[in-house]
């Protein structure tokens, strides 16, 4: 082989190998970018909605009342229309029997076991009397059926066996509709409907021939198919495989919608008639019905059992009892405690000059004094003799006979001396009612002028003349 044959095999194998590195750096780019590109389109995917509907546990209340009715096993049975029976009119009469349960309405609070009556898949009536006719006027021609099952006071359908009962009839003729497969699970819409006023509302639904899930799900091998309910509420859908009343919130104000389907254990509608039922209600809070207020718990057990007990007597409220007006004397009011100064005693008032020279001259013819009544015992008298001023005495010689002495200056003399008593003693108080009068002092001074009479009578004249006159005492109270 030359080598110019051999450059050129190489030169082709390089331009290969660079062509081929080419293909495969071109894919890897290509795929990068769809990568990228869905990438991007995941990124503008709106989020979903939050979820706004929760279940929550029934209201106190409900749960107590539920306990009094755990002991009613209702079995209802239809009288009228017969089974596959063909009427010759557009109306029918409807008569059922119901054993196990008393069906009556408590007048108080409208509310009380019933029987919930649907005509094909029409929202339910209730029925609380037995013995008042019912009767469905205008039907439309063809086939109908009718499903009847017991319903606690608020809504919960009882759920043994015998309390549900179904009939089918014909008006004029039979037609296909309205012709559920008894072989086949078939449901059956109760709430929500109509009108609430308080959250939570009730999600209620019958359901027959459905299996026990434990039954379903023992083998794979057999043809018992399990089932499961989709719930679907505002355009939020959960799915629920127990068969219970719910209890739910989080509804919007005004119109609301509910769709309820039976699926099979592999998601798929179970086709029976009735099996997906759509309804719509109205939510308007602050309702004052009976049921509203069960729902917010303004109802205590004994104002709501009526509902349950036709025998029960609601308790009435105690009207508050208005007191009585009592008479009652009328309270004079307490004088309040002061602090009153002691009134000093008044200064005592001079007697006339005629009684003072009256009594000096009647002291003068009568020689016994008269005995004295003290006139206040209880008058505090000086108790150291300190208190009675002395005058000063003349030096000069005095004669052994006393002076004579002037009834008028006594008198005037004690008058002058009743400040200093008070201003000698003035923690001493004397009560007013009490005060001596100057009787007291005028009879010590006419005691004492009657004892200077008397010795004025032993002596002589001369030694009147002889001696010299002294200062006469002062006296001090």
């Amino acid at each position: 082989m030359s080598l110019t044959t051999l450059q050129g095999m190489i030169i082709k194998l390089i331009l290969g190998l660079s062509l081929a590195v080419a293909v495969l750096l071109g894919g890897c780019s290509s795929q990068s970018n769809a990568t990228i590109s869905i990438s991007d389109q995941s990124l503008q995917i709106p989020p979903k909605p939050a979820q706004q509907v929760s279940e929550v546990s029934p209201p106190n209340v409900i749960q107590q009342l539920r306990q009094l009715t755990e002991g009613y096993q209702p079995q209802v049975s239809i009288l009228s229309p017969k089974p596959d029976e063909v009427l010759n009119t557009d109306q029918v009469n409807l008569q059922f029997q119901v054993n196990g349960l008393p069906l009556f309405n408590d007048p108080d609070l409208g509310m009380g076991p019933h029987l919930e009556v649907i005509l094909d898949n029409q929202p339910y009536f209730m029925v609380y009397d037995l013995s008042q006719p019912f009767t469905l006027q205008d039907l439309e021609p063809g086939t109908h059926t009718l499903r009847v099952f017991a319903a606690r006071p608020w809504h919960e359908s009882f759920k043994n066996e015998g309390a549900y009962v179904q009939t089918t009839f014909h008006v004029f003729t039979k037609t296909d509709t309205n012709t559920p497969n008894p072989a086949l699970p078939l449901l059956s819409y109760s709430r929500p409907t109509g009108t609430y006023g308080a959250e939570p509302i009730l999600l209620d639904f019958y359901l027959t021939n459905a299996p026990l899930h434990l039954v379903a799900q023992e083998s794979a091998e057999d043809d018992i198919g399990d089932w499961r309910i989709r719930c679907t509420v505002n355009g939020e859908s959960f799915v629920v495989d127990r068969w219970q009343p719910i209890y739910l919130k989080g509804f919007k104000k005004g119109k609301n919608w509910v769709k309820l389907e039976l699926l099979n254990e592999n998601g798929e509608p179970i086709k029976n008639e009735f099996n997906t039922t759509v309804r719509v209600f109205n939510y308007e809070p602050n309702g004052q019905d009976t049921l509203s207020k069960l729902m917010r718990g303004k109802l205590t057990l004994a104002q709501a059992r009526g509902m349950v007990d036709a025998t029960y007597t609601t308790p009435e409220p105690e009207q508050p009892t208005e007191p009585q007006p009592t008479e009652t004397a009328p309270v004079e009011p307490s004088p309040e405690p002061s602090l009153t100064t002691p009134a000093e005693a008044p200064e005592p008032a001079a007697l006339p000059e005629d009684s003072l020279e009256t009594a000096s001259s009647n002291d003068s013819t009568t020689n016994q004094p008269e005995p004295v009544t003290e006139v206040s015992p209880n008058l505090a008298q000086p108790e150291t003799p300190a208190e009675i001023l002395e005058a000063p005495i003349d030096a000069s010689p005095v004669p052994n006979s006393e002076p004579e002495i002037n009834a008028k200056t006594m008198a005037e003399e004690a008058q002058s001396s009743s400040p200093e008593v008070e201003s000698a003693s003035p923690s001493m108080t004397v009560p007013e009612a009490e005060t001596p009068t100057i009787l007291e002092n005028s009879i010590e001074v006419e005691d004492s002028i009657e004892e200077g009479d008397k010795s004025m009578s032993d002596s002589t004249d001369s030694s009147q003349t002889d001696r010299s006159p002294a200062e006469e005492p002062t006296v001090v109270e």
